[in-house]
């Protein structure tokens, strides 16, 4: 057969699709909406890329940190940046004050000029949380006039809230780990960005392969619309002489017509969707509209492979159709599905994965074509196997109400293209139970238990040098919110007042504060106490001798001498080690408020641990501001019983972007899907209410219809995505444990998803029972 042949019996078929009357308009429009919605979601995909590759850009070219060993001096090109982060109701808010030493000092990226004393640049964000009513505590903890905002070139994402203020005086507090002096923007000579380790790159790697499979099963459902009318259209063709091989391909114009008008749509609504990309802020996670452009070699394989997916489809789909000239053979009670080469698939598959199995994280990378072939044999296999499994259900099933029978009934007669509508919906269920068994199995390797004691205190504030002693435990205790704060003035001393030889940590405090700190057997105001039972036991013991003198706060070489000086009082008392709040062991000498010598009070910082009522909103926040009013670089350290990895979270957060993207598209199909098979019952609803039948009895039917193949898929998507789930943590080396909640709750969204749609299609489906629907022309 010629390509010329084919190419005129696809044209042929094109023009049938678009010159067909309403009937053929309907079927390509319906075809079209089904196909673009994936294709949408597939330019969505291949932009991700871009998108994150955009946003790390802009994250180099603002950092700010070198963290160099080698001090800059002050000269006309440098800037003095101090970090000023804080949180606003669990929203991470970036912000640096800003002190420029010369005329030529680096201007961040998105700022066009330095903000003057008492005012500051803000991103857009920023500005309208800080304009609206819910900004107001915000706003009190930022006492800085808006002047102008950061543009894209300076920011994360439309969503990031940061903002950049004036500093003053911030030369004087240079060496403090959250102020450096820079004379430019972006990354320290020679940093490379983070790399993932295996388990993190299969995580990816799973996340793109299971969100993208439900597209193309969506896909290749979405060409089949209308089939059963088309087929009875070739049959027509056969009368005018058309050979069984020709009116196939005729088949396959008509699907390429709809995917070709699917491609147009698809590009519309992936262009709609890129605009409303602005207005979506998943867990803090946005992107700009201009960062997703799709790779172009990938936007031509989505255009080229999508077309050729259509014809493929439509004339594998007709391998077992005999479409002669009286009619369609699909009427008769078809042949039983056999289940072996169904079987090949998910064995294949697990053939693929079964080599890599206990490599974990010390034997390289995965091999990603194993990891991606043996995947998609694995959720192809679903696509397989249910067909055959609902054929085999339906058909043993028998008495029940009228509804029941009806439903049943058409199932047997219909079962594949009842699998149909259902294969994408299992397909996604079994990949997300095995992701969500991946994830909740590795999820402890990149989670660490805290030291922290969250019944001691739940925030740590830490208070540099300048703030008044006492004044700190006082305002927050004050704060409202706020139960018990317990302050500890913090400091070091050594034997030299410039580049000391030994040097151990200083405490000050009431005896009820040092008491968090260390175990006192008696305290009273006045006492000094060296805490035993440390590794700095000897250090402690040559440093504090009776009549000794010590340096609090000494200086080094880059920095002035401004140490002050202590004698040592004879009688020290001992203390035994106790764990701070935060798990921290602490050594040293303890000094009681009353024995502290007064020109020792301006070198030592203050810790705060804070307790909240529970019972009060917002209490951590008025905490946050009382901090910011007392030291704008206060450092505020919310408590956590455990830590997770930035990388995981990230992953995490993407795959739940993706999840909320293909459910919406698995309801958009799923819906167009209903509308056409009710659409094709048209004649065959109007016909049963004309004789009696009661509507109710219909719906449900119809609400039968659906119910029985979701139960199966979701019963199959289970299976299938167990296995997966539990080859894949063999993979990453990590024991087997069934996560019975995740499995009910995919499978309870699936499920939901369908007869969410099931329930819209209601009012189509009574609009169709009406009895003029029997009306021909």
């Amino acid at each position: 057969m010629s390509m010329r042949q084919w190419s005129k019996d696809l044209a042929m078929g094109v023009r049938f699709a678009f010159s067909g009357g309403r009937e053929g308009w309907v079927r390509a429009l319906l075809t079209a909406v089904g196909v673009g919605l994936g294709v949408a979601l597939l330019l969505l995909t291949t932009a991700i890329p871009n998108a994150l590759a955009a946003r790390d850009h802009r994250d180099s070219s603002r950092q700010d940190f070198t963290y160099s060993a080698k001090k800059l001096p002050k000269a006309d090109d440098t800037l003095l940046v101090a970090r000023s982060d804080t949180t606003f109701r669990e929203k991470y808010v970036r912000g640096r004050l800003l002190e420029a030493e010369g005329a030529r000092a680096p201007l961040p990226p998105g700022v066009g000029k330095f903000p003057a004393k008492g005012d500051m640049v803000v991103s857009p964000a920023l500005d309208r949380l800080l304009k609206s009513d819910g900004g107001k505590l915000l706003r009190d903890r930022l006492p800085y006039r808006i002047t102008g905002t950061i543009g894209q070139s300076g920011l994360l994402g439309p969503a990031e809230l940061a903002y950049y203020a004036s500093g003053d005086g911030l030369a004087s507090r240079l060496g403090n780990a959250d102020i450096e002096r820079i004379d430019y923007f972006g990354p320290a000579p020679g940093s490379q960005p983070d790399k993932l380790d295996p388990v993190l790159l299969l995580l990816v790697l799973m996340v793109f392969v299971v969100l993208l499979m439900p597209v193309a099963v969506f896909i290749a459902a979405a060409v089949r619309f209308g089939g059963e009318r088309r087929d009875r259209r070739l049959a027509a063709l056969r009368l005018v002489g058309a050979d069984g091989r020709m009116v196939r391909r005729i088949a396959g114009g008509e699907a390429l017509a709809g995917a070709l008008l699917g491609l147009v749509l698809g590009t519309g609504f992936f262009l709609v969707g890129r605009q409303l990309a602005s207005l979506m802020n998943v867990r803090d996670t946005s992107v700009f509209p201009s960062d997703l452009n799709p790779s172009p070699a990938l936007a031509v394989l989505v255009a080229l492979a999508v077309p050729a997916a259509a014809v493929l489809v439509t004339l594998f789909a007709l391998r077992g159709v005999v479409i002669e000239p009286l009619g369609v053979v699909r009427t008769a009670k078809p042949a039983r599905r056999r289940l072996w080469w169904r079987l090949l698939l998910p064995l294949g598959g697990l053939g693929l994965l079964y080599p890599m199995i206990g490599q974990g994280n010390g034997n390289g990378n995965f091999n990603q074509w194993l990891v991606i072939g043996g995947t998609v044999l694995l959720l192809v296999g679903v696509t397989a196997l249910l067909p055959w499994v609902v054929e085999a259900v339906v058909a043993r099933l028998n008495s029940g109400s009228v509804s029941w029978q009806l439903a049943v009934r058409r199932l047997q007669l219909s079962s594949g293209t009842a699998a149909r509508m259902v294969n994408g919906i299992a397909v996604a269920v079994a990949g997300a139970i095995a992701l969500q068994m991946l994830f909740a199995g590795v999820e402890t390797d990149y989670t660490k238990q805290t030291s922290n004691d969250m019944t001691r205190a739940q925030m740590e504030i830490s208070l540099r040098s300048g703030v008044q002693l006492g004044e700190a435990g006082r305002q927050l205790a004050h704060t409202k919110g706020v139960r018990r704060a317990s302050v500890i003035s913090l400091s070091s001393a050594g034997d030299r007042p410039k580049n000391p030889e030994t040097q151990m940590e200083v405490a000050a405090g009431s005896c009820a504060e040092l008491r968090e700190v260390a175990r006192l057997a008696s305290c009273k105001d006045g006492d000094v106490f060296w805490i035993r039972g440390t590794d700095y036991d000897s250090d402690t013991k040559k440093l504090i001798g009776p009549g000794s003198t010590l340096y609090f706060d000494p200086s080094y070489d880059e920095t002035p001498a401004h140490s002050a000086a202590w004698k040592v009082p004879a009688g020290l008392k001992t203390a035994e080690t106790r764990a701070d709040p935060t798990g921290s062991v602490r050594g040293g000498v303890l000094i009681t408020s009353g024995a502290l010598p007064a020109n020792a009070a301006d070198s030592l910082s203050q810790n705060v641990f804070v307790t909240f009522d529970p019972s009060v909103p917002d209490a951590d926040d008025y905490a946050r501001n009382t901090a910011a009013r007392l030291d704008p670089l206060a450092d505020v350290f919310t408590l956590a019983a455990s830590e997770q990895s930035q990388q995981f979270r990230s992953i995490r957060t993407g795959l739940f972007v993706g999840a909320t993207c293909v459910l919406l598209l698995i309801g958009a199909s799923l819906l167009v899907s209903q509308l056409e098979q009710l659409r094709e019952r048209k004649k065959l609803l109007s016909a049963l209410v004309a004789f009696g039948t009661r509507r109710r009895t219909l719906s449900l039917s119809v609400l039968w219809q659906t119910a029985i193949p979701i139960g199966l898929g979701m019963a199959l998507a289970s299976v299938v995505g167990l296995t997966l789930g539990a080859v894949l943590l063999k993979m990453t080396n990590t024991s087997v444990r069934l996560d019975w909640v995740s499995v009910l709750s995919m499978s309870g969204i699936g499920a939901g998803v369908v007869l969410l749609v099931t329930l819209l299609s209601l009012p189509p489906l009574l609009r169709l029972m009406r009895p003029d629907g029997l009306r021909t022309e």
